[in-house]
């Protein structure tokens, strides 16, 4: 891939705008379309965007069966579930919560890494930011109010979704390192792979009575004030720049910055899905939920910082050795 002609600072405050933005687009995407059709339409369109710069680029798919399996649980869990619950999420809950859910995502991902990969070096920053996390969570879900707290089930979907991305990230570090290209190879490979997921799921769902309409292209207004064409274009955007786009962005970042400063890009999605909520749709934040997005920010600030003090902790070792 040829460098790009801008900073990698400008591409992560991109993704942050965009991804932040992601949320927005689901909820305007809602007024016409269901959750399955819009986590389908979005990953075609991803899909091929990457695959499109994948070949521009002069890249290739990975190649082999047994690669190609680990792909379809990647695919499974970094863009089918996350994609398909956070819309579901958004049918009970704000835009601005949704986006709190995808905070948890950090910390679910060094959980899931205590259990899994048992070389890994926990630091005492990490520990308490997982600690946090879940402290944080329960703050948001208030479980000493009966009537002010968030719909349980949504923010749980919207949970859901944000460690969902931790288990895909967990798995392609266990069993797709060492067969990652490099490039957009991987990306490509695994939405090419949720595509076919949703297509099958959308039809099926559709032929069960239980996707919320009788076909995959049947659109219908859900609120008077919505728009059809406004609806499709906005899960059109989220496909090609919030998830296409995205994914190539995301890749000159990782490469310039390293992976490390990449993940900070979460801690400023929740931020940005908040004021896009609250300016652009009227959406309504309590005090006890933003209380608890500060807890899950500075939780997922330490996993973070724990990140860094274990990778220097590593090299320290490495040079004693």
């Amino acid at each position: 891939m040829t460098r790009p002609r801008w900073p990698w600072q400008v591409s992560w405050l991109v993704l942050v705008l965009v991804w932040g933005a992601s949320f927005l687009l689901m909820k305007v995407g809602l007024d016409a379309l269901v959750p399955l059709q819009i986590s389908t339409l979005r990953v075609l369109t991803g899909c091929l965007v990457v695959v499109t710069l994948l070949r521009l680029t002069g890249g290739r798919l990975p190649r082999g069966r047994h690669v190609w399996g680990h792909l379809m649980v990647v695919g499974l869990f970094l863009a089918t579930v996350p994609f398909t619950f956070f819309a579901l999420g958004e049918t009970r809950v704000s835009s601005a919560l949704a986006g709190i859910g995808n905070a948890i995502t950090p910390i679910a991902t060094v959980g899931l890494t205590m259990v899994f990969v048992r070389d890994e070096h926990f630091s005492r920053p990490k520990l308490l930011g997982v600690l946090l996390g879940f402290l944080g969570v329960v703050v948001i879900m208030q479980p000493w109010a009966a009537a002010e707290r968030p719909d349980l089930l949504g923010f749980a979907m919207t949970l859901l979704a944000g460690s969902s991305y931790g288990v895909g990230r967990t798995w392609h570090r266990l069993h797709l390192k060492e067969h990652d290209p490099g490039g957009l190879a991987v990306p490509a490979a695994q939405l090419l792979c949720a595509s076919g997921q949703l297509v099958v799921i959308l039809v099926g769902a559709c032929a069960l009575g239980l996707a919320g309409v009788t076909s995959p292209w049947e659109v219908h207004l859900r609120h008077g004030s919505g728009s059809v064409p406004w609806s499709l274009a906005a899960v059109l955007a989220l496909g090609a720049v919030g998830t296409g786009l995205a994914f190539s962005l995301q890749f000159q970042v990782v490469r310039a910055a390293g992976a490390t400063v990449a993940t900070t890009v979460t801690y400023l999605i929740p931020c940005v899905s908040i004021l896009l909520g609250v300016l652009v749709l009227g959406e309504a934040m309590d005090a006890w939920t933003l209380v608890g997005f500060a807890i899950v920010l500075a939780g997922a600030v330490l996993v973070g910082m724990g990140n860094r003090w274990a990778a220097s902790w590593a090299a320290r070792r490495q040079g004693r050795s």
